[in-house]
C-alpha cells in the first residue's frame, strides 16, 4: 500500500442541485478539491440503489446504481428533460438535506420524461445502450424485472407479492414480461445512464491521480433482485416457504449495547461452497470494475458471522456460525488479485478472526476516536499502526469528531489534549487529522465533517435506528482554499 490519503465523502452529500448529491458537476469540482488538496483516494459509501431506511447498506440489488446518482442537468444537456421541468418538480424543501420522500416523487416521475424521449431515439446513443444491456444481462434483467412487478404493486416487498410471483414460477414471470414490458425497459434505461454516467466520472477523477474506494455491503438485503432471484437456488438460509431461518446482525459492542439487528438472510455458505462461490465471485468482480479499491463492510463475516433466529426478539439472541474462511479469500486472491481490498474489522474480533484477517493480507481498519478510552494499550492509538493499515478520524457509523468532543468524557479529552499535544488555536478535529496523517498507517483518511469541522448534526449513521440517516449534505461554500492548503502542507509533511 502506498503511502497516501484520502476524503471520506458520499455522493449522495456533495451540493449538486435537485435534492441530492450526483455524479454531476459538483462531483467533478470535489474532484479537482482534493487534488488541490493533495489527496490520492477518495472514499465512498455504497452506489446501490436504496431501499427501506434509505440506508446503502440495505440494497435492492448487489449490482445496481442508485437513480438518484442520474445527474438531471447532464440529461438536459443531452435533450432529455428541460429546464422547465426541473423547475416545476418538488425535489426537497431543505438544500441541506437529503429529503428522500421528495426524491422518491420527483426524482423518477421526471426520470420518466427522459426515458420517453430516449426511447424514440436511435442510433450511436441506442446502440450503446443495447451493448449495455446485453453486457450486464446476468443482472440486469432479474432486477429490472423485480422492481417493474415491486413498483407495479406500490412498493410491496417480494415475499408479499402473489404465490406465483413469489416463487417465481415460469410462467408467472413470463406474463409480468409481458405486462410490464414498458416500466422494465426503464428501469433498464436508468442503469445505463447511471454507468454511463459515473464511467465519465470515474475516468476524470482518475485523470486527476485520484483513486476510488468503494463499499461492498456483506450481505444483501432481504427485500432486494439478488435474494428474490436466489431464494429457492440455495444461496441463503431459507426455510421451504421462502422465510430466512435466521438473519443477520452483530453481538452488542461500542456502537451498540443492545448489538444490531439487520434482518437480512445469512447465506448458506455450504452451498455456495459448491457452486465455487460464484455469486460473491461476480458481485467482487462488478465491485473491482466500478472502483480502484473495495473496503468489504463486515469482514469478519467471511471468517464467523453473527445469526439470528428469524423470530427471536432481538440481536443478542443470536450465536456465532463458521464462514468460509480463507477457502473463499483464496478464491477472489486467483481471481481478481488481493492488493485492492480493505478490510473492515471494527466490532468484537476474536483470535481465530484476527489470524484470519491477518492471512487474508487485507490491510484493517484503525478508527482515532475509539481510542481515548481506556489507556496506551488501546489499538486505535496510532503507535499501534502498522503500515498495512487505513486510519480513520471517525467513519459513516459514529460522530463526527466535533460531536465525540462535545459527548466525551473528562478523561478522554485530557487523554486526547495530551496525546496529540493540542493547542488552542488547532482544535480538536484538525489535531485528529494531524494524529492520524502523521501515523505509519499506509492510507490515511478523514470524513469531510471532520476537515471542516462540523458537528453532530454532520453524522451520517446512527446504527440500530431506523430512519433520518444518510442525509447530511455540505454547503459549497465551505470549501475555502485555507482548509485546502493546510491540508495540502500536512500531506507533504508527512509525506502523503
Amino acid at each position: 500500500m502506498r503511502r497516501a490519503a484520502g476524503m471520506l465523502l458520499h455522493i449522495s452529500s456533495l451540493p449538486q442541485a435537485y435534492g441530492i448529491g450526483t455524479f454531476g458537476s459538483e462531483a467533478y469540482a470535489f474532484g479537482e478539491v482534493l487534488r488541490q488538496a493533495g489527496m490520492g483516494y477518495w472514499q465512498l459509501l455504497p452506489l446501490g440503489p436504496t431501499g427501506y431506511g434509505d440506508s446503502p447498506y440495505q440494497s435492492f440489488s448487489a449490482f445496481a446504481i442508485n437513480p438518484y446518482f442520474i445527474d438531471l442537468q447532464t440529461l438536459c444537456d443531452q435533450g432529455l428533460l428541460t429546464g422547465e421541468e426541473l423547475a416545476g418538480t418538488d425535489f426537497g424543501r431543505d438544500p441541506f438535506r437529503v429529503d428522500y420522500g421528495a426524491l422518491y416523487e420527483g426524482r423518477f416521475a421526471i426520470l420518466e420524461k427522459a426515458f420517453c424521449r430516449f426511447s424514440q431515439r436511435g442510433g450511436e446513443e441506442r446502440e450503446k445502450a443495447e451493448a449495455f444491456y446485453r453486457k450486464e444481462k446476468h443482472w440486469l434483467e432479474d432486477y429490472a424485472l423485480f422492481m417493474a412487478i415491486k413498483e407495479a404493486r406500490e412498493g410491496k416487498p417480494w415475499y408479499q407479492w402473489e404465490e406465483p410471483l413469489r416463487r417465481r414460477e415460469p410462467e408467472a414471470l413470463e406474463d409480468a414480461r409481458r405486462s410490464l414490458s414498458r416500466q422494465i425497459g426503464f428501469w433498464r434505461f436508468l442503469q445505463y445512464q447511471a454507468f454511463s454516467q459515473w464511467e465519465r466520472l470515474k475516468a476524470y477523477i482518475n485523470g486527476l491521480g485520484i483513486c476510488f474506494i468503494g463499499d461492498l455491503p456483506f450481505y444483501a438485503a432481504h427485500d432486494s433482485a439478488d435474494v428474490w432471484a436466489n431464494a429457492a437456488a440455495g444461496l441463503f438460509r431459507f426455510t421451504g416457504d421462502l422465510e430466512p431461518a435466521f438473519v443477520a446482525g452483530c453481538p452488542p459492542d461500542y456502537f451498540s449495547a443492545e448489538g444490531q439487528y439487520w434482518g437480512n438472510p445469512v447465506y448458506d455458505w455450504e452451498s455456495l461452497r459448491e457452486r465455487d462461490y460464484d455469486w460473491w465471485l461476480e458481485r467482487m468482480g462488478k465491485a473491482l470494475e466500478l472502483y480502484d479499491m473495495v473496503r468489504i463492510d463486515h469482514f469478519r463475516g467471511l471468517e464467523s458471522y453473527w445469526e439470528i433466529p428469524r423470530q427471536a426478539p432481538g440481536a443478542a439472541w443470536g450465536h456465532w456460525s463458521p464462514g468460509p474462511g480463507m477457502e473463499l479469500m483464496e478464491k477472489i486472491r486467483q481471481r481478481f488479485g488481493g492488493e485492492r481490498l480493505i478490510a473492515e474489522d471494527l466490532g468484537l474480533l476474536t483470535p481465530s478472526c484476527r489470524e484470519f484477517i491477518k492471512k487474508s493480507g487485507c490491510p484493517g481498519m484503525r478508527v482515532l476516536s475509539f481510542a481515548f478510552d481506556s489507556d496506551a494499550k488501546n489499538e486505535h492509538l496510532p503507535h499501534h499502526y502498522e503500515k498495512q493499515t487505513v486510519a480513520y478520524t471517525a467513519t459513516h457509523d459514529n460522530d463526527t469528531i466535533i460531536g465525540w468532543w462535545e459527548g466525551a468524557s473528562p478523561h478522554q479529552r485530557q487523554m486526547a489534549r495530551r496525546y496529540l499535544g493540542l493547542t488552542r488555536q488547532e482544535g480538536i478535529n484538525r489535531g485528529m487529522i494531524r494524529g492520524v496523517w502523521s501515523s505509519c498507517a499506509g492510507l490515511a483518511i478523514a470524513p469531510l465533517q471532520d476537515v471542516l469541522g462540523v458537528g453532530r448534526e454532520g453524522r451520517m449513521n446512527f446504527p440500530s435506528r431506523p430512519e433520518g440517516n444518510w442525509q447530511w449534505r455540505f454547503k459549497k461554500e465551505q470549501i475555502n482554499q485555507e482548509w485546502i492548503s493546510w491540508l495540502g502542507e500536512l500531506n507533504r509533511i508527512y509525506d502523503r
